[in-house]
This record gives structure tokens, sequence and C-alpha cells, in this order.
């Protein structure tokens, strides 16, 4: 497969994910919501790191570090990373409460509807923001 056929596995799984956050938050599964947004960031970031680089993502939860890795032209890119930067920190956060029980009663308790809405409203801002940067 060649670089774009990759980037495209990558960002049709992300979609999905970002679909099954949108089914969890139909569902009241809003720990699931935040799990699937980050997921679905992460997939897409990745697909990016495939299409710029021609390599095999790294093997990393950590958008941000992936982000780093990728050699974007202009560098006004990675400005607006820095803009989502709390963002996709506060995400990374949800990929470890899903991963380890201890911290997943304490994130359970901090998500609610509001803040499921809210999250997945932002996912999907950095979601078509990510997408575009595919040219």
């Amino acid at each position: 497969m060649d670089p774009l056929d990759k980037y495209s596995y990558w960002e049709d799984i992300a979609e999905y994910d970002l679909k099954t956050a949108e089914a969890m938050l139909d569902s009241g599964r809003y720990l699931y919501v935040v799990f699937m947004c980050q997921q679905a960031i992460e997939k897409i970031t990745k697909g990016l790191f495939v299409l710029k680089s021609g390599e095999e993502p790294p093997r990393t939860h950590n958008i941000l570090a992936i982000f780093e890795k990728i050699q974007f032209q202009p560098d006004q890119i990675m400005v607006k990373v820095e803009e989502y930067r709390e963002f996709l920190e506060e995400l990374l956060a949800f990929y470890i409460s899903e991963r380890y029980p201890s911290y997943k009663e304490k994130i359970t308790l901090s998500v609610n509807h509001q803040s499921a809405v809210a999250i997945l409203s932002k996912a999907k801002e950095v979601f078509a923001w990510l997408k575009s940067l595919k040219i």
C-alpha cells in the first residue's frame, strides 16, 4: 500500500470511531464518548504521519508526540496544534483512564452529558481540521 492508501485506511477507522462516539452519546455512555473521540483523533493523526513521512506511525497514544514527529510545512500548523494542546492532553487522560481501572472510576465521575457533548463537538472541530491537512 502506498502512503495515501494507508492514510485512507486510518481516516476510515477514525471516522468510524467518531460515529461510535456519537452512538455512545445517544446511549448515555459518556465515558465511551470521550474515549472514542480520543481514538478518532489519534487515528487520523497517525494517518497524517503515514501520509507525510511514508513510514509506519509511532506506537504511542500521545497525539502531541505524534504531531512532533510529523514534518509539517508551514510551521503555522504547529501553531494550530498549540491552540489545541490542552484539549489533546485532556483526550490522552481519557485514553489512560479507560485502560486503567483506578483512573476510570475518577474520570467517570467527571464525565456527564454536558461534558461529553462539549468534548464530542471539539473533537469534530479538530477532526475536520486534521482532515484538511491531508492535501
